[in-house]
């Protein structure tokens, strides 16, 4: 499990290795962009499954912190998916990766 550290510290968000490789990459394309966006997820918490949301901008620290030490291979599909969305008015809502298999990639077609 990977977590996403927003801040100094403050806000520590856990997704799988996986997930959170995608979202890296999208998240770079977009504060690289300087673009200020909305990502928002699903997540379960001791009183039930709950929606959050965070307002990510370059001026905040962020960090990725992975369990395993290797890339996973990237969905082209998943990533133009999550970055259509974080292009949308209700910015980055996290969605479950497409069926189909990653194309073995380790980095983001241009």
């Amino acid at each position: 499990m990977g977590t996403l550290i927003y801040g100094h510290g403050d806000l520590t968000i856990d997704f799988d290795d996986r997930t959170l490789a995608h979202l890296q990459v999208v998240i770079g394309t977009k504060l690289r962009r300087r673009e200020s966006f909305l990502l928002s997820w699903n997540d379960d918490g001791q009183d039930g499954e709950r929606r959050s949301s965070i307002w990510l901008d370059t001026s905040v620290p962020l960090y990725f912190r992975y369990l395993g030490t290797r890339m996973p291979d990237l969905n082209h599909d998943w990533i133009a998916q999550l970055m259509a969305g974080a292009n949308s008015g209700p910015g980055l809502v996290l969605m479950s990766e497409p069926a189909g298999r990653a194309e073995g990639s380790r980095f983001p077609r241009s």
